[in-house]
């Protein structure tokens, strides 16, 4: 029986205009969102949306940094970007800039070759899935349920397990743009990059395990899991049975939701075999031998290290606010305190004292009225109350809106954890104990009884400065008057002396805050770290130096300092992070490698992982389509795991330009044939009439030869329409997405000039389109 070939519809199309010549082929379409992302030119990365409009364009250090890998979430959330630094850095949707990195090798030594993201099923499925939009008492009504039967599929542990409190508190206020630094001085400063980073985990999820897989031309494989978990890195050689002695580099990814093996794809380094491939599986046991709410383990680990560092941006947007409101005062206050102590008049006396002189006796030095008419004057004044007044009320602002939430949020999280940490305390399988959490939490009362202590500090040193400066303005006015006026004398009837000489004595020279905010230096801090790590109580050797700082008593402890503690807690988290990752990765094994060796250079590759029902468990199988230089008609289809076979199909006499799997059942492999239009071809790489046959490495493999009208007629084609002259060279597909709205499958092809892009729709069914189209067959004869 012959077919019909179905024409595809044009999706979108659009034309880079980029320089092309220094990374070809890395581009990548985004599954969910009409997005695409590139190596634009030797240095930077560009996103655009399919009509050609540029979304976010990226580079790094001074555009020294170069794109070697790129791959989209698999939901479309997150872009992977390798840079030539040996980092990958994730890039939102909703932001331009890096919202995690990740070092990954030492660039002197290695690149990155290989980005891979998969998604795993994990934990016990309920029979009765509900909407999470409709509620179950409709949904069971629907079916002829009443409520009792709410029973069923009610799961109280679970439901209070994936309880989400956070959503019931305020949410985290964006940072200011200036004052931050590192990497991560941007990523907070917006509102739509903070409800990116920080979305409440959702119990859909909760059976989900993120994994991405990075592979460099060393061997070396990093591992980490939701977004940006590290688990670590491994170097994979091959077994001695192999003989393989040089260095491998991966190059592809496969794996399976339902199975915990991924397929790893790895080729000699150095280019310098290329007929050569290497599939090897890796099990990660963890996902299905770690507790059940391995996902909510991972969400709140994840959502605490970016807390962690939101917090770090939030103490150095402190400490670079309080130092600004010293600043400009203290460069005023040096150049009078010189004067005074040039004259030598008045022995020791500073400027404190010359103040608080001028404001008990109204009498004021002649050195201190010339500095305050002559100098300082109305606008060194205006300048001096813009600093102080300003900054405090900034910081003001991040301690109450930043920095005591995202302490707040970081004690849910940590009670979370303990919970977790009791349940599992006879097991070491999550990594950490209910005695580092307590450690971590009690850090964290720390920083919260310090947050409040500098808040109050705040208000107070505002409050006595706004008096202090109406006073100084007075004086400033009165001593450059000839005479004295009626508003003069009621302004000064009027002023708090009390608050002015509290200011004068307590805070202008020295405020309290420099107490909790200064910069300190690691060496200054090594007494009390070294307390806080005998097992002290951390509570009551803060108290202890608080109570002798606010009783001027002589101390030497930095242990109030906002740094020390944020240090600290950072150094007592990372004991956590390392205990889990080390867990996880302890159950991560590398099985028997399979080697495919052909007899010419292989030019293009897809592999695919399927699983396979068997009494009792799934098997996986792994399907991998290649291609061969001056054999590019030859289509090799290799399935294995504990076995290997090969199949062999030779496409009449066109080209195969890529190939690609879509789906569990189906090759599609972009097929072109001199005066006639381009094709899409599917094969049913399942189908038991290919004839897989045993494999072994280097061995002939006797073709399945078809003529092109074998191909167009009893193979299902679809045809693709283009204009004259486009000639892609690389194919990308996607399967159907609902992500952000329900988009069909899609083929996308990039032209031969490496800038043109068009994107067709796939039938959702490729069969009954073809049953449309009045065939009767569609089966590979």
């Amino acid at each position: 029986m012959t077919t019909k070939p179905i024409e595809l519809k044009l999706f979108g199309d659009t034309e880079t205009r980029l320089d092309p010549r220094p990374h070809q082929g890395l581009l990548t379409y985004n599954p969910s969102v009409e997005l695409f992302a590139r190596a634009a030119g030797p240095t930077s990365l560009q996103i655009w949306r399919s009509n050609g409009q540029v979304v976010a364009k990226a580079s790094q250090r001074g555009e020294r940094e170069t794109v070697q890998a790129l791959r989209w979430k698999a939901d479309g959330q997150f872009l992977a970007v390798g840079w030539s630094d040996g980092v990958v850095r994730l890039m939102g949707l909703e932001s331009s800039k890096a919202v995690h990195q990740m070092p990954v090798c030492d660039p002197a030594q290695s690149k990155i070759t290989c980005i891979g993201w998969a998604r795993n099923n994990a934990g016990k499925r309920s029979n009765i899935e509900v909407h999470p939009s409709i509620p179950a008492w409709k949904e069971l009504s629907s079916r002829g349920h009443d409520l009792e039967d709410m029973k069923i599929v009610s799961d109280l542990p679970r439901d209070l397990t994936f309880l989400e409190i956070e959503t019931a508190l305020p949410k985290i206020s964006p940072l200011p743009v200036s004052g931050g630094s590192g990497d991560d001085m941007f990523v907070f400063t917006t509102r739509a990059s903070l409800e990116f980073l920080f979305r409440p985990f959702s119990p859909q999820d909760s059976d989900k395990v993120d994994v991405m897989i990075v592979g460099t031309n060393d061997g070396r494989i990093h591992l980490s899991i939701y977004d940006s978990f590290v688990i670590g890195s491994f170097n994979y050689t091959l077994p001695r049975s192999f003989g393989g002695s040089g260095p491998l580099q991966l190059i592809s990814h496969a794996s399976h939701p339902d199975l915990s093996t991924h397929t790893l794809v790895f080729q000699p380094s150095g280019g310098g075999n290329s007929k050569i491939l290497y599939l090897v599986p890796m099990d990660l046991a963890f996902i299905y031998s770690s507790p059940e709410n391995l996902s909510l383990l991972s969400s709140k680990t994840t959502t605490l290290q970016k807390l962690l560092r939101y917090l770090k941006q939030v103490q150095l947007h402190m400490i670079h606010e309080w130092q600004s409101t010293r600043e400009l005062p203290s460069r005023f206050l040096n150049s009078i305190s010189q004067t005074l102590k040039e004259a030598g008049t008045y022995g020791d006396m500073g400027i404190g004292q010359a103040m608080y002189h001028s404001v008990v006796t109204g009498h004021t030095f002649p050195e201190v009225k010339e500095w305050l008419v002559d100098q300082l004057a109305e606008r060194g004044h205006k300048r001096w109350d813009k600093a102080v007044v300003f900054g405090l009320q900034t910081l003001r602002s991040l301690v109450h809106e930043n920095f005591l939430p995202a302490l707040e949020r970081i004690g849910i999280i940590l009670s979370r954890l303990l919970g977790i940490a009791r349940f599992h305390e006879s097991t070491d399988e999550i990594g950490f104990t209910s005695a580092q959490i307590t450690k971590v939490a009690d850090i964290v009362s720390c920083l919260m009884l310090v947050g409040h202590k500098v808040l109050l500090l705040v208000m107070e040193e505002l409050d006595l400065f706004q008096s202090f400066s109406s006073w100084l303005r007075h004086e400033i006015d009165r001593l450059a008057s000839s005479s004295s006026s009626d508003e003069l004398t009621e302004q000064e009837a009027t002023m708090e002396h009390g608050k002015i000489l509290t200011y004068i004595q307590q805070y202008m020279l020295a405020s309290p805050l420099q107490h909790y905010l200064s910069n300190i230096k690691p060496e200054d801090s090594d007494k009390d770290w070294q307390q806080a790590e005998s097992g002290t109580s951390l509570l009551d050797t803060l108290d202890k130096q608080i109570k002798k700082q606010e009783a001027a008593q002589p101390h030497t402890g930095v242990f109030p300092q906002v740094e020390f503690l944020c240090r600290y807690l950072d150094s007592k988290a990372n004991v956590v992070f390392e205990g889990i990752a080390e867990a996880e990765k302890r159950s991560v094994r590398f099985g028997q490698p399979a080697k495919i060796q052909l007899k010419r250079d292989i030019v293009k590759s897809d592999v695919r992982m399927s699983a396979a029902e068997t009494p009792g468990a799934l098997r996986g199988l792994t399907y991998t389509a290649l291609t061969t230089e001056r054999e590019e008609s030859n289509v090799n289809g290799i399935s294995g795991a504990v076995t290997t076979e090969v199949s062999c199909v030779t496409l009449g006499n066109g080209k195969v330009l890529d190939l690609k799997f879509l789906y569990d059942d189906s090759l599609l492999i972009l097929w072109a044939v001199q005066d006639q239009p381009l094709r899409i071809v599917r094969i049913p790489h399942k189908a038991d009439d290919l004839g897989y046959k045993p494999y072994k490495p280097g061995q002939a493999v006797v073709p399945h030869v078809l003529s092109n009208e074998e191909v167009t007629s009893a193979i299902l084609n679809m045809l693709v329409p283009t204009e004259p002259g486009f000639v892609p060279v690389q194919m990308e597909v996607k399967e159907a997405s609902s992500e952000r709205g329900y988009i069909p499958p899609r083929v996308c092809l990039l032209g031969s000039d490496l800038q043109t892009y068009k994107v067709f729709v796939l039938p959702d069914d490729p069969f009954k389109e073809a049953a449309k189209n009045g065939e009767d067959d569609v089966t590979m004869q």
